[in-house]
């Protein structure tokens, strides 16, 4: 089976770039289907060249602004095999490519969906989430199938579009397993030693992290408490202007972006701020590792027992942590036994819409 699949994951830990881990996952899926073609979203200061190995390729579309990412991605397909199926990472714009080659060439079109877009944060986040939030609704009801991760986005979904497709609820992979057993780097651990307690949080610096609710929170806690923040994005000055406007700043830790895995070991408690989440990878990494998890209502946050906290109550849930705790974490429940059992599940939805009437 020949699977295209449109993609827009420029970071680079993302799929334009081999050995990442999202590269490792696409050339399983790869292997699972037979064949799979990936058209990649990117610009030309990206410096992606694109790769191929036995079942995988991977084409950038090396674009010259964002606006042109969907006509290039269309002129590349025009060179590739006719797909068996067609699937997107989003509803959004891959989405939309993705029906467009999906209807050319007459073939079932699968949509993914990652995020909660019908969140009115989402929405209130920029004009173009609005545009966003009305393309979703059209793509979504010609879907053949639809894969969700979670099933609180799923119930959103059925409840306001009334979907005909079948929907999947298939969760971000996390090797547990590797948590689970991960040890304090011994330098890391020397580095944040001197403090009594540390408050962690993994995320990307984005607006809709919202990881300003974490450093206003973090100015009522005792003040043998650290928080260190492993992550990068575009409110990075800012949120540090924040903390030394603040009077943390020695406190407060900027790691830059790193695997979350070295930080989950030596955290007491980790700090979920999100507006808005489709899924929520870090709350399921750091119950993990044994972590309790402070966290907006977002996600999977309630569906794995998360401390689960108003933005309005924040800072009074953290100092309650303090004194109360809990200290220990524990996953709930988890999808997959192993890597391979969840690479089958993915390629067995998507194979399902050759079966889908």
């Amino acid at each position: 089976m020949r699977v295209l699949q449109i993609g827009a994951d420029r970071s680079k830990r993302g799929i334009l770039y081999p050995h990442t881990p999202a590269y490792v996952r696409q050339e399983a899926y790869a292997k699972e289907f037979g064949e799979l073609d990936i058209i990649a979203f990117s610009r030309k200061s990206d410096d992606a060249q694109g790769s191929q190995s036995a079942h995988l390729r991977i084409i950038p579309t090396n674009s010259s602004s964002a606006f042109w990412y969907g006509l290039d991605a269309l002129r590349v397909a025009k060179d590739l095999p006719r797909p068996d199926i067609v699937s997107a990472q989003d509803p959004f714009e891959t989405g939309l490519v993705a029906w467009l080659l999906a209807r050319r060439f007459g073939v079932p079109f699968h949509v993914q969906v990652h995020t909660d877009f019908l969140s009115l944060e989402y929405s209130r986040g920029s004009f173009i989430n609005h545009i966003r939030v009305w393309i979703a609704g059209f793509l979504l009801r010609r879907a053949t199938r639809v894969r969700v991760v979670s099933e609180r986005v799923k119930q959103e979904l059925v409840a306001r579009y009334h979907l005909r497709a079948p929907v999947t609820v298939l969760p971000i992979f996390v090797d547990v397993e590797a948590l689970k057993h991960a040890k304090a780097d011994p330098e890391l651990f020397g580095k944040f030693a001197v403090f009594r307690t540390k408050l962690l949080i993994v995320s990307r610096l984005e607006p809709e992290k919202n990881v300003e609710l974490a450093l206003r929170a973090f100015t009522e806690v005792p003040k043998d408490a650290c928080l260190i923040i492993v992550g990068a994005g575009s409110e990075s000055e800012r949120l540090r202007s924040l903390a030394g406007s603040l009077g943390v700043m020695n406190r407060v830790f900027f790691e830059g972006e790193k695997p979350g895995i070295q930080y989950y070991a030596l955290a007491d408690l980790v700090l979920v701020t999100s507006r808005y989440e489709g899924y929520g990878l870090v709350i399921i990494e750091a119950l993990a590792s044994g972590k309790p998890v402070l966290s907006t209502d977002v996600g999977i946050a309630r569906e794995e027992s998360a401390l689960i906290s108003s933005e309005a109550d924040f800072a009074v849930n953290l100092r309650t942590w303090f004194e109360n705790g809990p200290r220990v974490g524990s996953l709930k429940s988890y999808s997959y036994k192993n890597f391979g059992y969840y690479v089958r599940a993915y390629a067995d939805d998507i194979r399902a819409c050759t079966k889908t009437k």
